[in-house]
């Protein structure tokens, strides 16, 4: 077999295949945006039950609506130009697998004062010239049957594109001839448009800032009908905020995550970042609009100190691999024990890497559950993320736990030995 016949073949073998092969790339596309609609119907419903048969969905004329349409694209298009913006300093991702690598616009503290506080200015400039943001709640349903449809559009774009691309810069995991599969999974790794690459962009701006928006939005409509906004709706506000804030901030840590570095960009991540997250991660917002909670002072310090232990796991040990994965090298890493590996690189059997195989998820949980605390414990639908966020980490570790696997074999084992819990200290 010669050389370029053989570096096809291994391109475009039948690997171990995600979700459920084809038959969750056929389901996944179908099901998850009847999800998403039937969440929001949910939460803005005085009922909010998730359980209720048969379930609540709204007639085809609530979907649509041309103010929802031009709002979302004329959002994705100020932050495209915001993206293009020659601010902040060139970051080199990690190195493909021809050997270089790709540059990034890594704004940091630019990027974060330029995109989420100039979209502040802008929303505050929309409050004092009296635009009704509380509207938001009403459109909440059309944005996100908008947002559907652009996820569709860009990903077949996004399939249709990647027969142009050369074969190394295809994801090892979305070329497995299967047109179904490709097209959920995706099968170009970093899609560019010249200098512009749409993953990166997707993956940190229109959806993470937009979730914040809604946010904003459903507080507006708390002071339209109540005068003020609750403690509840200021608590799950600024929890989310720091959130998107601290991702803004630490953008450049996104780009040694598995959606960066091994997924290919295709319906699964395209949805995910402009549908899945801001309709969905933000459904305590939008629940409290319609079903107000009662916090004493005594339960909010409580949920605070939850989401700060939380955030500090979260951004300590992330900060803590990325720094090892650039530069091992350097003093805040270079004292941590490690294990050596025959692909030459250590693994961090140290530090909070030390304490389960993944910290960062663990800090994640604890937000989640603190973001749902505020909304009481009569209903289950503002516990919808904590619940899905920790069947979505416990298969994104068991993915991982795969990938580590067959890349680092026997070190890997040592390293599961030394460190046998995989999110939670004592429990899994």
């Amino acid at each position: 077999m010669s050389a370029n016949k053989a570096q096809k073949h291994r391109l475009s073998h039948d690997t171990e295949r995600e979700f459920g092969g084809t038959l969750g790339a056929v389901c996944i596309p179908i099901f998850l945006p009847l999800t998403v609609l039937f969440l929001v119907c949910v939460s803005q419903s005085p009922e909010a039950s998730v359980l209720q048969w048969p379930p609540l969905l709204p007639p085809a004329h609530q979907l649509w609506d041309p103010r929802a349409l031009w709002l979302l694209l004329g959002w994705i298009a100020l932050h495209g130009v915001l993206y293009l913006m020659p601010f902040g300093e060139v970051s080199e991702g990690l190195v493909l697998r021809d050997g270089t690598r790709l540059k990034y616009p890594i704004n940091g503290i630019v990027g974060f004062l330029l995109c989420l506080c100039t979209s502040g200015v802008l929303l505050m400039l929309l409050l004092l010239l009296g635009a009704p943001l509380g509207d938001v709640f009403e459109l909440l349903l059309p944005l996100a049957a908008a947002a559907i449809a652009v996820s569709f559009l860009l990903s077949v774009y996004l399939y249709v594109r990647s027969f142009w691309a050369p074969p190394h810069a295809l994801a090892l995991g979305g070329n497995t001839g299967n047109p179904l599969y490709d097209f959920f999974i995706g099968r170009e790794l970093n899609p560019r448009i010249g200098s512009f690459d749409l993953k990166y962009f997707c993956e940190l701006r229109p959806g993470l800032i937009g979730w914040v928006v809604i946010n904003l939005g459903m507080l507006m409509k708390e002071v339209e009908l109540r005068g003020s906004p609750s403690l509840a709706m200021i608590l799950v506000n600024s929890f989310q905020l720091l959130y998107v804030a601290d991702a803004l901030w630490n953008e450049e840590a996104v780009l040694t995550t598995m959606d960066i570095v091994h997924d290919g960009f295709g319906f699964m991540l395209v949805f995910g970042d402009l549908a899945w997250v801001p309709f969905t991660y933000g459904l305590q917002a939008t629940f409290l609009v319609t079903h107000p909670q009662a916090l004493t002072a005594l339960k909010a310090a409580a949920i605070i100190v939850l989401n700060g232990v939380g955030y500090y796991i979260f951004r300590k040990s992330n900060s803590q691999k990325n720094q090892f994965r650039r530069d091992p090298t350097h003093p805040s890493v270079a004292g941590l024990e490690t294990i050596a590996t025959a692909t030459g690189k250590r693994l961090l059997v140290s530090g909070w890497w030390g304490l389960v195989r993944h910290p960062n998820y663990l800090g994640d949980l604890l937000m989640a559950l603190a973001w749902s605390l505020p909304c009481g414990f009569l209903h289950i639908l503002p516990y919808f993320y904590v619940i899905y966020f920790t069947v979505l980490l416990i298969h994104r570790e068991a993915r991982d736990e795969r990938q580590c696997r067959a890349k680092y074999g026997l070190a890997w084992d040592t390293y599961c030995r030394r460190v046998p819990y995989r999110i939670f200290p004592y429990i899994y």
